[in-house]
């Protein structure tokens, strides 16, 4: 089954049809983390399309040898070369930069596609590799009608090769690939309402999740039966990305734990993450909370928003499969491996409306921005939603819709997020219009007043501009 992905494979088809046109080469870089679908996508890419294609996945630490045989062999059993004959029997000494000669030389006159899959891979084996590949492109590969794939999972590596100071720079397009969205969540669950928001916090959105959902199951049935397996992928893909990416348990893997394990603040993860009673110091830790937001994109950085701005800085695993992961399931995989899956359920009903309180917030915040864009909101100027804290946490509001970020120059509505078993009411409505007015920039007299509840809301016609139910946030994404 393929669900959703029309967007990218519409991004991707463009460049197929301008290989079509005009007889020449593109090149576009996919990144995107693990289990996202990358190579699902550009697989189906290259069945629908009809054209002849080569598609290569790189072994994590072959030798140049082991891993240009392999693309010979791969080479010689697709039906890209133009002539089979063209090719040598073995890949000689010259490594990449020969074979890649190799594969521009029996290439069809024909538009057809080339995926080199985890291309970190390659530059492991091979320093130059980047430098071959840019001689190679530019001499013999761009004037040809193909289109180049270039796949990896590992996002920094990813961005450098298309930075301004490596040799492939400006000559490939980039194409993040993020997990499904909500609406595609929901298709391939086919749940609605609440039950399709559940899949999504459970499984991030990742694809390799979501087609062990069986189709229509509720979210209780299908967790009792993935906590009876130890190898479930609920328990598995988190711990494999948490291996691949931190496989030491050192400072960087300490921090990661510690956000995911709600400590969202600088000195509680500077404390969570020390080692012998001694908190990591500042210029230890500051820099490495760049690296994991801005290079490895495992974290994200939440600012207040407001027309001041503020601090501080609150800290999030980006991925919702994995921040549940480390708050919750990974106690549920111990008791599972203990032959206790009933205790291992038990445990997660008592810390699931917890955690799913606060981790449904990026994901209301991310679904009224995509109604504000579509213009499905009163306020068409909204360009970012996010929330408001001052340092002592008092009040915090959960939702902001503003022109920019983090600092506004309008606050267009301020808003309560209430994702529990009651609806929101008298008195929640008595806590958020006390607490905007310490939000710098709101202005009662033209900014609004929003509501996202999961049990509706029990208040007067009109107290609110906006209110909204689990349905309405899945139909933001099908705007």
């Amino acid at each position: 089954m393929f669900v959703g992905r029309e967007t990218e494979l519409s991004l991707l088809n463009r460049r197929l049809d301008h290989i079509r046109r005009t007889r020449t080469g593109l090149a576009v870089a996919v990144r995107g983390r693990r289990q996202v679908g990358k190579s699902r996508l550009i697989q189906e890419l290259c069945d629908r399309s009809g054209l002849p294609y080569l598609y290569f996945t790189a072994v994590k630490g072959a030798s140049i040898t082991e891993s240009t045989a392999q693309f010979l062999t791969e080479l010689a059993s697709s039906d890209l070369p133009n002539d089979h004959a063209l090719l040598p029997s073995a890949p000689s000494a010259g490594g990449w930069g020969d074979m890649l000669r190799v594969l521009a030389g029996t290439l069809p006159d024909q538009p057809c596609i080339v995926v080199l899959d985890e291309l970190p891979w390659l530059a492991e084996q091979d320093d130059t590799f980047d430098g071959q590949l840019q001689v190679v492109w530019d001499r013999l590969l761009s004037n040809r009608p193909i289109l180049l794939l270039l796949l990896g999972s590992d996002l920094h590596m990813m961005q450098r090769l298309t930075a301004y100071d490596r040799p492939f720079y400006g000559r490939a397009d980039n194409l993040t690939l993020g997990p499904l969205d909500l609406a595609e969540t929901a298709a391939a669950t086919q749940l609605a309402g609440s039950d399709a928001i559940d899949a999504y916090l459970i499984t991030g959105g990742l694809p390799g999740l979501l087609l062990r959902w069986p189709a229509g199951v509720q979210t209780e049935d299908y967790l009792r039966d993935e906590f009876t397996d130890p190898a479930s992928p609920l328990f598995a893909v988190p711990e494999q990305s948490l291996a691949s990416e931190f496989p030491n348990p050192d400072v960087a893997r300490r921090a990661l734990e510690a956000v995911g394990g709600d400590t969202r603040a600088f000195p509680a993860i500077a404390n969570a993450a020390g080692n012998r009673g001694e908190p990591v110091s500042s210029g230890t830790l500051s820099p490495l909370l760049r690296q994991l937001t801005e290079d490895k994109q495992a974290l994200a950085a939440d600012q207040p928003l407001s027309a001041t701005g503020g601090k501080p800085t609150l800290y999030r695993v980006a991925d919702s499969s994995l921040r549940l992961y480390l708050a919750v399931l990974r106690d549920v995989s111990n008791l599972t491996r203990r032959g206790r899956p009933d205790a291992g359920y038990a445990l997660f009903q008592r810390r699931w409306s917890t955690w799913r309180g606060r981790g449904v917030e990026p994901l209301i915040r991310a679904s009224l921005e995509q109604a504000a864009i579509s213009g499905s909101l009163p306020w068409p100027d909204v360009q970012t939603v996010g929330g408001w804290w001052n340092r002592q946490f008092n009040p915090e509001i959960d939702l902001v819709g503003a022109d920019r970020g983090p600092v506004a120059s309008r606050i267009h509505f301020c808003g309560s997020l209430k994702w529990l078993g009651t609806p929101f009411d008298g008195r929640d409505l008595h806590q958020l219009r006390e607490g905007v007015q310490h939000v710098p920039g709101f202005d009662g007299s033209h900014a609004g007043l929003v509501v996202v509840s999961r049990s509706g809301a029990d208040i007067p016609s009109g107290a609110v501009d906006v209110v909204w139910g689990p349905e309405d946030v899945v139909a933001a994404w099908r705007s």
